[in-house]
């Protein structure tokens, strides 16, 4: 099992040596981390989310201490799964309108 550690803001990261799947932080995650964490589990839905980020089976407290850290870091968020982004529609690109001249000749 290999660890890692930054010390800027301790984040802890265990990987199994034999799945290599990040395992979950050993203990509760608070603030920007927290909703990092959430964040990037939240598709796989809420008890996931609880236990990635150190909070096991206890989704009362996982979900008090989000709110706390959404409402710290101004962010109007009542349930995880408005943690998912999508994509900016402006990156769509090939939806819209094609605007060119019909031949060369007429740039």
């Amino acid at each position: 099992m290999s660890i890692s550690t930054t010390t800027a803001n301790i984040a802890i990261i265990i990987v199994d040596p034999i799945t290599n799947i990040n395992m979950a932080s050993p203990t509760p995650l608070k603030g920007t981390d927290l909703v990092d964490c959430a964040k990037a589990n939240a598709k796989q839905g809420i008890k996931t989310a609880a236990l990635q980020c150190g909070y096991g089976d206890d989704l009362n407290t996982f979900r008090q201490e989000l709110s706390n850290a959404c409402d710290e870091m101004n962010l109007q968020v009542s349930e995880l799964n408005e943690l998912i982004t999508t994509p900016d529609a402006r990156l769509n690109i090939g939806t819209g309108e094609v605007v060119a001249p019909d031949t060369p000749a007429d740039l």
